[in-house]
């Protein structure tokens, strides 16, 4: 258990964090789940429009340092390709 006052802080301040955390890479897996329906579905368009829409969620989740910068061109790229092959 941690004993000192900044110990103490530093808890209050992870479980913060980790509760903001976890709805951005929430917000950014609905975001990615839309694209992944829309291909499955077979619809270009929608999916288009989807993968449009998810491309900031996942840059930003980058910028506010949830996600590492490699994941998220990575998932940007299979998702952009398999867009483009419909």
């Amino acid at each position: 258990m941690a004993n000192t006052p900044q110990a103490k802080k530093r808890i209050r301040r992870n479980a913060n964090r980790a509760e903001i955390n976890g709805a951005r890479m929430s917000r950014i897996r609905s975001f990615v789940k839309k694209v992944e329906t829309a291909l499955a579905g077979g619809d270009k368009q929608e999916a288009a429009e989807a993968l449009k829409a998810a491309q900031p969620e996942l840059a930003r989740g980058v910028a506010r340092g949830v996600i590492h910068k490699n994941t998220a061109s990575r998932k940007m790229s299979r998702l952009s390709k398999r867009v483009a092959a419909l």
